[in-house]
Order: structure tokens, then sequence, then C-alpha cells
């Protein structure tokens, strides 16, 4: 029998390709707190959403750090949420086969709910 995860981390994501750095950052963290068993959700809003669009996310490196692809690919591997804006990719004209694999829309009341769920949120 599992244990659920007692702790639960939210990270919202603003950034995307115009600031690597910001971009990558909350992946490094998510990554890490899925590595320590915390229960984490990434919610891309504005820019972020383009962190996890097929054809963009694989060209996004920061100095430093891995590339973006393979944090993304191996946060949805190790059991992240990832949850993204649906009017933040209608006003992109992004439509979710465009998302990668595993991405959930959402809108803000899902986010409000899911924010209050957790003991701590991050803001990139």
């Amino acid at each position: 029998m599992s244990e659920s995860k007692s702790e639960k981390l939210v990270i919202i994501v603003t950034h995307g390709p115009e600031d690597p750095e910001k971009a990558s950052l909350p992946f490094v963290v998510a990554n890490a707190a899925l590595a320590m068993d915390v229960e984490v959700t990434v919610i891309l809003q504005a820019k972020g959403v383009l962190t996890a669009k097929k054809g963009v996310y694989e060209h996004i490196v920061a100095p430093g750090l891995e590339p973006l692809k393979k944090m993304v690919d191996d946060f949805i591997r190790l059991g992240g949420k990832l949850f993204i804006c649906i009017p933040c990719i209608e006003e992109r004209r992004i439509s979710l086969d465009m998302m990668v694999e595993g991405a959930q829309p959402i809108k803000a009341g899902r986010l409000v709910h899911t924010v209050l769920e957790a003991n701590a949120v991050l803001n990139y």
C-alpha cells in the first residue's frame, strides 16, 4: 500500500523563452521537490505557457542549467502535475495538441483551489 504525499507545493511560472533562466529555475525546484516526495503542481500562465509548447521548449536553455525540455519531461515522468492556463493559450492561439503530453488545461477557479490546498506557493 502506498502512502500519499503530505506536502504540497505549487509553482507558478509566468516567464518563457524571453528569460530562459526564469523559465527553467521553476523546473529545477519542482524536480528537486518531487525527489523529496513532495506533491508538486506547476501552473503555467502568460508567457510561461511556452515552456511546455512543442517546438519552443526544446530550444530554451539557460546557462548552467539542464535544457528545459529535459527538466519538463523529467517533471512529468516523475509524476508532477502540469497545469496550463486556458485563456493564456487561447490568447496565443495555441491548441492543447501543441502542448507537451500530460499538460492539463485549467481556468482560474482550479488555480485558486490548487493554491488553497498547497503548503507553499512559489512564483516565477
